[in-house]
């Protein structure tokens, strides 16, 4: 049985597309304007994942991602937003989401990020260290600043925005392929 992913965005064309895509890429796709209409699913325990807008017409997604989280704590939900800032992102870390997609995004993005959220164990993870550091999208500690996330592209978003603010300041940077894990960036060369 396919997994059932709940698509919420008051964008009729956004749904549909996502309809589209994740039903090619052999998904069970539902699709609602509201945030109503996606909280009936969850509470009545519908759908392996949720993709959600930042903004609905009936309620803020970033509102909705605690009530989730407490009646379906297994739950991953993406977040989705055409609001693309630093702030955004790290709202949607702090809230509980399981990645943020800035809009527009490519469509295989999208279908990485649903394959890796239906086979994380993000979702049997408690307390371990590892969960809270995902959760957490910046760590200071010392002179290493650790990036944690899913998407190299807040990493990179992150990385401009401290450049912006201190452009003369001691930061490099790295492309990191991390599988999920924390990429580190480090103020010394290597």
């Amino acid at each position: 049985m396919p997994a059932t992913v709940l698509v919420c965005d008051d964008d009729s064309a956004i749904r549909t597309v996502l309809n589209q895509a994740l039903g090619r890429a052999g998904y069970d796709v539902r699709t609602t304007g509201t945030a109503a209409g996606l909280w009936r699913w969850i509470s009545a325990g519908d759908g392996n994942l949720v993709i959600t807008d930042v903004v609905l017409p009936d309620e803020s997604g970033f509102d909705l991602i605690p009530r989730i989280k407490r009646q379906r704590p297994d739950l991953p939900v993406v977040v989705m937003s055409a609001q693309n800032t630093l702030l955004t992102a790290i709202t949607a870390a702090e809230r509980g989401a399981f990645e943020y997609l800035p809009k527009p995004f490519d469509l295989k993005e999208l279908t990485s990020v649903v394959g890796r959220a239906l086979v994380s164990p993000q979702t049997k993870r408690d307390t371990n260290l590892e969960a809270a550091e995902e959760r957490l999208p910046l760590i200071v500690s010392g002179q290493r600043l650790v990036l944690a996330s899913w998407s190299a592209r807040c990493h990179e978003w992150t990385l401009l925005s401290i450049h912006r603010r201190w452009p003369d300041g001691p930061l490099w940077a790295r492309r990191c392929r991390t599988g999920g894990r924390a990429a580190r960036c480090d103020p010394r060369r290597p």
